[in-house]
């Protein structure tokens, strides 16, 4: 199961200007590019979502399908606890193949915390 239609990345486009504008944050696996909709028409807007999994990670279509499916499931669990009015998007890396869903859910959670995007946690807590 995907994420709902409101909270994706569709476009090329919504991609690009995430990858020009946004503050990258990086972790063992993952690199995670937020863009906050600065006026206040936008803010309302709900978080979005894009993932890239480059065939340098895998040149096998079902590896990168299935690194996918375990990062949308991991966004589905923070999703009602995050800010709205960000575009995100979350880059895999090379060697996060063999990682396993565990690790991609601590990870991103963590991200997600740096970036301040989840509700009720700040940068000073966890440091």
């Amino acid at each position: 199961m995907g994420l709902p239609k409101q909270n994706r990345l569709r476009n090329p486009k919504a991609f690009q200007s995430v990858y020009n504008r946004g503050k990258r944050y990086k972790s063992p696996h993952l690199v995670m590019l937020v863009w906050w909709q600065g006026n206040s028409q936008t803010v309302a807007q709900p978080v979005q979502f894009g993932i890239s999994v480059s065939q340098k990670v895998s040149k096998k279509a079902v590896t990168r399908n299935r690194l996918k499916r375990q990062i949308k499931a991991v966004i589905r669990l923070f999703l009602p606890r995050m800010i709205p009015g960000c575009q995100v998007v979350i880059v895999v890396k090379r060697n996060a193949a063999e990682c396993k869903y565990e690790h991609f859910l601590r990870e991103l959670e963590q991200l997600l915390i740096k970036a301040e995007i989840i509700h009720g946690y700040k940068r000073e807590h966890i440091l």
